[in-house]
C-alpha cells in the first residue's frame, strides 16, 4: 500500500518584480483560474528562485511551454501571431492554456482575438489606436496603471497593487470568457433569425442578442425588431456599415429624430410609440406590432 501525503504542494508562479504590465497580471490571473486559486506568486528577479518556480511568466529569458516557462524578453522574441502582433507573456500563457481556462478553443481564440492581442500588442510597443488630436481613449493598461506608484509614493506600492489587481483581473477574465461565450450562442440564433426571415431588411430577433456583427456580414438587413430586456418595450435599431461603426446603413427618419411620447406617435403615425433616438439609430414602441410597424415605415421612407 502507497502512502500519500495528506498535503498537496501549492504550485509556484514566478513573475518579476518592480513595475507590472497589463499582460504579466493577466498572464498570473489566468494560471490562477487554470489551477482554481491554488497558486503562490511571488515577485521576483532571484534566479534560483525563478529556476525552482512551477511556472516563470515575463521573467527568466526562456520561452518553453512544455516547462512552463512565458518570458518573450529574449533575442527572437517568442514568436509572432498571423496578424503581426508579437506574443507577450499573457499571449503566451493563454496559447497553452486558453482552451483549457474556457472550456472551448473557439472561444480561446476569440478571447485572443477581444481581449490578449490588445494587450500583448502594448507590451510589445506596438500601437493600435491612430490617435485623432491630443486626446486618447483611457484603456484597460491605463486603469491598471493608475495603482502604481507616483514619484511620490514608495515603491512597495508596486507589490501591494500587483497582489490587488491579478484577483481583479481574474475577474474581468471570466467575465469575457461568459461574454463570448454567450455572443457566439448569438451569434448562431441570430444567423438562424436571418436566413429564417422572409423579410431579409427586416429582422425579428426572439431575444436581445448582440445582432451587428452577423447582420453586417449580409448585405440585406438594415433594422433588427427586437425586446428590451430591461422591460416590455420593442425597438427598432440601425444595421450598421460595419460592426464597430457609428454610421447606419439607414437612418430612421429625420422628422422622428428626438421625438417622445405623443409627439412621437402623432409624427410617426404609430399610436404605442414612444422615443426615437437623436442619432436615427434607435426607435421604441410598446408592443411588438408597433415596432413592426415603425420599422416598416423606416424602410419606407425616401
Amino acid at each position: 500500500m502507497k502512502l500519500f501525503s495528506l498535503f498537496k504542494k501549492t504550485p509556484t508562479l514566478a513573475v518579476h518584480n518592480g513595475q507590472f504590465h497589463a499582460d504579466d497580471i493577466f498572464a498570473s490571473a489566468t494560471l490562477n483560474i487554470l489551477l482554481k486559486n491554488n497558486l503562490r506568486v511571488i515577485r521576483t528577479r532571484d534566479e534560483a528562485l525563478i529556476t525552482k518556480a512551477d511556472y516563470v511568466v515575463d521573467v527568466g529569458g526562456i520561452h518553453d511551454e512544455a516547462t512552463n516557462r512565458f518570458d518573450h524578453h529574449q533575442k527572437g522574441y517568442a514568436g509572432f501571431r498571423d496578424n503581426g502582433i508579437p506574443y507577450a507573456a499573457f499571449g503566451l500563457v493563454w496559447k497553452k492554456f486558453g482552451a483549457q481556462v474556457c472550456g472551448s478553443q473557439e472561444v480561446a481564440d476569440m478571447i485572443d482575438e477581444r481581449l490578449v492581442c490588445a494587450i500583448d500588442a502594448d507590451d510589445n510597443g506596438m500601437s493600435l489606436i491612430d490617435l485623432k488630436g491630443t486626446i486618447s481613449p483611457r484603456s484597460l493598461q491605463s486603469f491598471l496603471y493608475a495603482y502604481r506608484p507616483t514619484w511620490k509614493e514608495d515603491a512597495s506600492m508596486y507589490d501591494e497593487s500587483f497582489y490587488m489587481l491579478v484577483p481583479l483581473a481574474q475577474k474581468f477574465l471570466m467575465r469575457e470568457i461568459i461574454q463570448t461565450k454567450d455572443f457566439l450562442e448569438a451569434k448562431n440564433a441570430v444567423e438562424k433569425a436571418y436566413q429564417n426571415s422572409q423579410d431579409k431588411q427586416i429582422i425579428v430577433l426572439d431575444s436581445q442578442y448582440p445582432f451587428q456583427d452577423v447582420l453586417t456580414s449580409h448585405s440585406e438587413p438594415l433594422y433588427a425588431v427586437l425586446q428590451k430586456k430591461s422591460n416590455t418595450d420593442w425597438v427598432v435599431e440601425a444595421v450598421r456599415t460595419e460592426p464597430k461603426s457609428f454610421k447606419n446603413r439607414k437612418d430612421l427618419p429625420e422628422s422622428w429624430a428626438g421625438l417622445r411620447d405623443k409627439n412621437f406617435a402623432d409624427v410617426s403615425g404609430v399610436p404605442d410609440a414612444i422615443f426615437c433616438h437623436n442619432g436615427r439609430w434607435l426607435a421604441v414602441a410598446k408592443t411588438k406590432e408597433g415596432a413592426l410597424t415603425l420599422a416598416q415605415k423606416a424602410l419606407e421612407d425616401k
